[in-house]
C-alpha cells in the first residue's frame, strides 16, 4: 500500500432482500482496515436492480450499520451516478473498446435486442490479492463479455468500475466470489486509462451445514439479532473473528473492544478458506458481554424483554431486581424470556404458582404407600424452620438453617417438595434460593398452601 496515499474503502449491498452475517463482517473489514488506516469509509447503495430493490431492505441496510456502529464517511446512491455511467460507455463505444451487438433474446421470442459488449483484449491479468497473494488469469477464456443491456442500462461490471473510481475507492475490500469478476473489471480499468485499486477477497461465511450461508437458506438479516437481544459488542466481536484471528499467537483471548480490533486489524491473518458462524459461539459471546454489563444496565436489558403482563404486576421492579443475577445465568438473549415465561419459568416470581400435587412428590417417595404423608410431614418440617427463624434473609442464610433437615431426612425427600411448593415447577432454583427472592412471608404462604393441598389428597 502506498502510505502517501488515504485510504478509502467501501460497502456495496443491493437492496434486494436483508443481508446476513456474511455481507456484513464484509463491511466490518473494510470499516476496520479504514479506521486503522484513518481512512475513509464509504456506503454506497447498489439499487440498479429495479425489478428486485425493494425500499424495506434499503433501510434494513441502515438499520444494520447504525447497530453495528459501522459509520460511514460519505453515501453513495448508484442509480443517481447513470449519467456517467453512460458517458463513459460512450467514450469506451467510440474509442473502439466496447461495441453493439445485435442479439437475439435469451426468452425465445425471437425478439432482436442491442446489447453492448466489451472488446475483450484477451490478456492475462495478474493481481495481488491482499488475503490470497497473486491471482492470474487468461481473460481470453472470457470473450467479450456484455457490459450494459443498452444505453440506458450499464450492469454491475461497468457500474462498479466506474463508483469506484469517481469515489476514490483504494481498496476493494469482498466477498471471494467476486474474484472472477475482478480480471473482467481491471480490462475496464485499463481501457478507460485508470489504475485498479487493491484488492482483498474474504472466504465465505458457512451456515452449520458447512455451506454457504444465504438469505435462501435462512440465514438471519443482522437486524433481527438486535431484536432478539443479542448486544451489539458481542456480535460484532463474533462475526469479525470468522476466519481471523486478532489474538497474539498462543493467547486464548476472544473478547476484544472495538478500538482493538481496529488497532489489530490485518489481511495477512485472514485465513484462506471459508469459517463457520456458529450460533453457539454467537450465544457464548452474548453471556461473555451480558455478564460485563452493571447492574442498573442489566435491569434495562432485562426490562425490554420481559412480559407485559408480568410488567402490570405490582411488585414487578422490585422483583426483576431481585431475581437479574438468576435471569443472567438462564439466559443467552433477551428474546430468551420469552421462552422462559411460556415455560411457566417467571411466572412464579410474582404470583403464587398452581401447584400439581403430583409433582410435589419427590420419585424416591413414588412406590412409598404413605408418600403424601412423608411429604406433607417434611413441608410442616421446613415450614416450622421458616416460621420460628426471625434473622435469616439470604439464600445462603436460608440455607444454613434448612440444609440440615434436609440432610437428615432426606435431601430429596425435603428439598424436592419444598422447590416444587415454592415455584410450582420441576426446574427452578434451589429451595434456598427462592426463599430469599420471595421472602419469608411469601414462602410461608405458598409452604401453607402446599401443604393443604396434600392434606386434601390424603
Amino acid at each position: 500500500m502506498n502510505t502517501t496515499e488515504k485510504v478509502v474503502t467501501r460497502f456495496a449491498p443491493s437492496p434486494t432482500g436483508k443481508a446476513h452475517a456474511g455481507s456484513y463482517r464484509t463491511a466490518m473489514y473494510a470499516w476496520l482496515f479504514a479506521r486503522k488506516h484513518s481512512g475513509k469509509f464509504i456506503l454506497r447503495i447498489e439499487d440498479t436492480d429495479k425489478e428486485r430493490n425493494d425500499t424495506e431492505s434499503e433501510k434494513d441496510i441502515y438499520e444494520a450499520l447504525a447497530w453495528l456502529g459501522l459509520s460511514h464517511d460519505e453515501l453513495y446512491i448508484q442509480s443517481k451516478n447513470l449519467t456517467r455511467h453512460q458517458e463513459l460507455l460512450n467514450i469506451l463505444i467510440q474509442g473502439g473498446k466496447a461495441y453493439i451487438s445485435k442479439e437475439e433474446a435469451k426468452d425465445g421470442s425471437g425478439i432482436i435486442k442491442e446489447i453492448i459488449r466489451f472488446k475483450n483484449p484477451n490478456k492475462k491479468i495478474a493481481f495481488i490479492d491482499l488475503v490470497r497473494g497473486e491471482i492470474e488469469t487468461d481473460t481470453t477464456d472470457l470473450g467479450d463479455f456484455v457490459i450494459a443491456r443498452n444505453i440506458n442500462e450499464p450492469l454491475y461490471h461497468l457500474a462498479v468500475v466506474i463508483d469506484d473510481h469517481d469515489e476514490g475507492v483504494t481498496h476493494v475490500i469482498r466477498a471471494e466470489e467476486h474474484i472472477a469478476n475482478t480480471p473482467r473489471q481491471i480490462l475496464i480499468i485499463e481501457a478507460l486509462g485508470w489504475v485498479p485499486p487493491a484488492y482483498a477477497h474474504i472466504p465465505i461465511v458457512l451456515g452449520s451445514d458447512k455451506q454457504k450461508l444465504s438469505k435462501r437458506k435462512g440465514a438471519l438479516p443482522m437486524t433481527e439479532y438486535a431484536k432478539q437481544g443479542y448486544l451489539r459488542d458481542a456480535v460484532f466481536n463474533c462475526i469479525a473473528m470468522i476466519g481471523w484471528n486478532p489474538a497474539d499467537p498462543g493467547s486464548p483471548q476472544e473478547l476484544f473492544t472495538t478500538e482493538e480490533l481496529i488497532e489489530r486489524f490485518d489481511f495477512t491473518r485472514v485465513q484462506k478458506s471459508g469459517a463457520v458462524f456458529n450460533i453457539e459461539k454467537l450465544n457464548w459471546y452474548n453471556r461473555e458481554y451480558l455478564k460485563k454489563l452493571s447492574f442498573d444496565e442489566l435491569f434495562l436489558y432485562l426490562d425490554q424483554y420481559m412480559p407485559e403482563e408480568l410488567k402490570n404486576k405490582e411488585n414487578y421492579s422490585q422483583m426483576l431486581k431481585k431475581i437479574a443475577p438468576i435471569l443472567l445465568e438462564r439466559i443467552e438473549k433477551g428474546t430468551d424470556l420469552t421462552r422462559m415465561y411460556t415455560d411457566g419459568d417467571l411466572v412464579y416470581f410474582f404470583t403464587q404458582p398452581q401447584v400439581d400435587v403430583k409433582k410435589i412428590i419427590w420419585k424416591g417417595l413414588a412406590e412409598d404407600a404413605d408418600k403424601i404423608g412423608k411429604t406433607k410431614k417434611h413441608l410442616e418440617g421446613v415450614l416450622e424452620l421458616i416460621t420460628k427463624d426471625t434473622m435469616s434473609n439470604t439464600s445462603e442464610e436460608w440455607k444454613t438453617i434448612l440444609f440440615p433437615y434436609a440432610d437428615a431426612n432426606g435431601r430429596g425427600d425435603v428439598l424436592w417438595p419444598t422447590r416444587v411448593a415454592l415455584s410450582g415447577q420441576e426446574k427452578s432454583p434451589d429451595p434456598f434460593v427462592l426463599i430469599g427472592i420471595l421472602g419469608k412471608e411469601e414462602s410461608i404462604g405458598r409452604l401453607t398452601h402446599a401443604i393443604s393441598l396434600l392434606s386434601n389428597e390424603a
